[in-house]
């Protein structure tokens, strides 16, 4: 009820989108100048697969959609030979577009190197702040996937925040990088409409022991970039516009200035990768300062107001026993 109350529709909304949108220049930036005509193929592609295909196809369109590229990227190479543009690490080189001689030498076994856990005050003081917004946008991140499947998860999120949080100790005891929800799933989950949590399960499963075959990594890296770039550019877009779709389902008011100055500041931040620095050695930027501008701007805001903007943030269009999904309840069942 705490979370309830501390991220209203408004907030979780505003969340997801700047998620969403904040990796536009990954897309744009990163990826999509690779190879623009590769990125260009295999996004109008992919797109075409989501709408087009039906049943088992249609749930694998992201599949289809790598797969394609893939292929454009080997033809290309073959009648058009190298190409001369920037790579992975934003150098202008000339290089293939399926480089594959990765794959050739990873092994078919590995294990990660462990080390103890070791502490330092200045790592905890940087790493609190950012603990604020992961909370926000887990949040956020559960309330996308009950907006998309039609079923109310508010009650999972103390779950939600806890198994995160779980895995984020675990990880890091042993040497690994903080764990976090990851924005892109969703955007494949809203893509294909797989909701079934026995394929996560699964998939959970076939990640860890592909985590463990270095061969299938190098499969994984040696992605042509163009071919991220027409993928990631759905995706990504589909995150953001999954914000829009909590804040049309709870009518939320934007006239309002109330909600729209704290959404309309913390959008822009998070999207344009603002950065906001404190010492040489503590920054924060993009999703986390984005995050906090909403939660903080919007009960700042709130606590001054007068009366005739406090009223409720939310009026959800669906009952509590409605899923509005009807259509989709067999297949998904």
């Amino acid at each position: 009820k705490v979370i309830h109350a501390v991220l209203p529709p408004v907030v979780t909304g505003a969340v997801v989108m700047l998620i969403g949108f904040n990796l536009a220049p990954v897309a744009a930036g990163t990826y999509w100048p690779q190879d623009q005509w590769t990125a260009l193929l295999t996004m109008m592609f992919t797109g075409l697969a989501l709408v087009v295909l039906r049943g088992f196809w249609s749930r694998i369109a992201i599949f289809l959609g790598l797969v394609f590229g893939y292929a454009v990227s080997w033809l290309f190479d073959r009648v058009f030979g190298r190409i001369d543009s920037v790579n992975g690490a934003g150098q202008v080189t000339d290089h293939w577009r399926l480089d594959l001689s990765g794959v050739g030498k990873a092994e078919w076994v590995g294990f990660p190197s462990l080390h103890a856990p070791s502490f330092s005050l200045s790592a905890v003081l940087v790493a609190l702040p950012v603990v604020v917004a992961l909370i926000a946008e887990n949040a956020g991140h559960v309330k996308a996937v009950g907006e998309m499947t039609g079923d109310r998860l508010d009650d999972r999120m103390g779950t939600a925040i806890m198994a995160d949080g779980a895995a984020t100790v675990l990880s890091t005891a042993v040497g690994g990088p903080a764990t976090t929800t990851y924005a892109e799933n969703i955007g494949v989950m809203a893509a294909t409409r797989v909701y079934s949590t026995a394929a996560y399960w699964c998939a959970a499963g076939f990640a860890i022991l592909f985590g463990l075959c270095p061969k299938f990594g190098a499969v994984v890296a040696a992605i042509p970039g163009g071919v991220l770039g027409g993928i990631t550019v759905v995706l990504y877009g589909m995150i953001g516009l999954l914000g829009a779709q909590i804040w049309v389902h709870n009518r939320v008011d934007l006239t309002n200035p109330l909600h729209l100055v704290p959404v309309a500041a913390g959008v822009i931040v998070g999207i344009g990768n603002v950065t906001l620095k404190f010492t040489d050695n503590f920054e924060l930027s993009g999703i986390a300062l984005g995050t906090i501008i909403v939660l903080t701007g919007y009960h700042v805001l709130r606590a001054m107001a007068p009366a005739h903007m406090k009223q409720p943030t939310a009026t959800p269009l669906l009952d509590a026993g409605t899923t509005g999904y009807d259509d989709n309840d067999a297949e998904r069942n």
